[in-house]
């Protein structure tokens, strides 16, 4: 009989069991990043070393190419989460949207983007580019704007002081140079280090150091969805935070490999390459807190190149909240 009552008792835990964790179900949450770049490595460091299931999150990533794009998926209920430039929570605003996008996430502090020349120069200075063919980024977005700042900083007219290409959509930008397109171009990584090892072109200099930190790439949402979900926020930047912080704390061989299956096409070497490259600048952020100097120097980039209306407020659409308490661990 005691045999009996324990089997019993033993057949009651492990459905206790198996009906408690029904319950600890995670919640869903989509991401929609605007492209799949090595830009964006503490975001898949996150999900790789699960950082996003310890807080009881189950990530849905999307790739969404274009920042327009993304903005229409966020705004239509497809995707909870954008990863973009900041500049189209801008954007939005200007166009006198409702609800507000608001930024709640910083992931990378600099622009990503290097300037390739097609010839080897021993000394570079962007007075060679008077008069050259200038492959840059698509108008109005981030590496596009940041471009135009710099080289007005060094006193070029992009309108004409050289032929500005920039009706070639971003995918094939790298593409087109390598096809003949251009005597320098505006290129992310892994392209600018892949070009470099097959001889197609030469860094010879960085956008991202040449025009300071900005917003460059920012987590956001609507603000409808922080007013319902402010725990599902928290939670999201608390797992970001975590990714910013072990790749601050790795190597940029040890990120390569734990990231590499997101780029698989690409070869190792030139992965840690292009991550030491980011890491040395400055690019990812250790932290997910958007300031507001970064915020007005993103806005005096986009003024210079024509895109901003009217100065936005910072405290209407950067809610640094959920970043600050992420960074105290609460």
């Amino acid at each position: 009989m005691k045999r009996y009552v324990a089997l019993g008792l033993a057949a009651c835990l492990v459905l206790f069991a198996a009906l408690t964790g029904c319950s600890s179900t995670s919640e869903k949450i989509r991401i929609g990043e605007v492209t799949r770049s090595l830009f964006y490595a503490p975001q898949y460091v996150a999900l790789e070393k699960g950082f996003f299931k310890e807080e009881g999150l189950d990530v849905e990533l999307s790739t969404i190419p274009g920042g327009d794009k993304v903005m229409s998926a966020l705004l239509s209920g497809g995707i909870e989460v954008a990863l973009v430039g900041s500049e189209t929570s801008i954007y939005v605003s200007q166009q006198g949207a409702a609800d507000v996008v608001v930024n709640f996430a910083q992931l990378t502090q600099t622009d990503g983007t290097f300037l390739v020349a097609r010839n080897q120069t021993d000394h570079f200075s962007f007075d060679q580019l008077k008069g050259s063919v200038f492959l840059g980024q698509r108008k109005g977005g981030m590496p596009q704007m940041v471009g135009e700042y710099v080289l007005k900083k060094h006193h070029i007219n992009p309108q004409s002081d050289l032929e500005l290409i920039q009706n070639i959509e971003f995918k094939n930008i790298a593409s087109s140079f390598a096809s003949g397109t251009g005597e320098y171009v505006q290129l992310f990584e892994p392209e600018a280090s892949r070009f470099e090892q097959e001889g197609i072109g030469h860094v010879v200099a960085s956008f991202g150091k040449e025009s300071g930190t900005v917003p460059y790439t920012v987590y956001m949402t609507k603000q409808s969805y922080i007013d319902s979900n402010a725990s599902t926020i928290q939670k999201f930047t608390n797992a970001v935070y975590k990714g910013q912080q072990w790749v601050a704390s790795h190597s940029a061989r040890e990120t390569a490999e734990v990231i590499g299956k997101y780029f698989e096409q690409i070869d190792p070497q030139i992965l840690e390459n292009a991550i030491q490259r980011y890491l040395e600048q400055g690019s990812y952020a250790t932290d997910p807190v958007l300031d507001e100097e970064e915020w007005n120097r993103l806005q005096e980039i986009m003024d210079a190149a024509g895109e901003l209306k009217q100065r936005a407020d910072y405290t209407r659409l950067v809610n640094t909240t959920f970043a600050k308490q992420a960074k105290e661990g609460k």
